[in-house]
């Protein structure tokens, strides 16, 4: 009997987080261009893909129309998200991993992302199923934000 009503609960609490918004994320020290750059600069250094940056207010001005800075960057790592797409060839439409970065209604930078749990949530992914490679990326992706907005410093990449 406990142990149904902690899952029930467990469930419920990853159910709330993703119909919540499902973003996590960080308030940059840093301008839009300065986080934007350390954000690449250590998706480099850890090998993984970089696949676009793409500036959302060079696009409104090109199109007439101002735009607060606005920068997502696309990247990703098909060692984890294939596995992954295992799971769910939906989770497609979300990987690879994208960060938007952008200066807010406050003027603060902020850099977000979508959660672990409201991507699992979406595409109906256990727990159990590729739990390493879920790991693998919520740990990537917090630590790459973390970083970029200079919230922590890297230590050194271990073989």
């Amino acid at each position: 009997m406990k142990k149904s009503v902690i899952l029930m609960l467990l469930i419920g609490s990853l159910a709330v987080e993703a119909a919540q918004n499902g973003m996590g994320g960080y308030t940059s020290r840093f301008d839009v261009e300065e986080t934007t750059k350390r954000l690449v600069k250590i998706v480099r250094e850890r090998g993984l893909t970089l696949f676009k940056v793409i500036d959302h207010s060079e696009g409104a001005a090109n199109a007439g129309l101002k735009l607060k800075a606005a920068k997502l960057v696309i990247f990703g790592n098909p060692e984890v998200g294939a596995p992954l797409m295992q799971c769910s060839q939906t989770l497609g439409l979300d990987l690879p991993q994208k960060i938007l970065v952008y200066e807010d209604e406050n003027g603060n930078v902020q850099a977000i992302f979508n959660t672990k749990a409201y991507l699992m949530w979406r595409h109906d992914v256990g727990p159990e199923c590729a739990a390493e490679y879920q790991r693998k990326m919520d740990k990537a992706v917090k630590f790459f934000v973390r970083y970029a907005t200079g919230n922590m410093e890297p230590q050194q990449k271990r073989d």
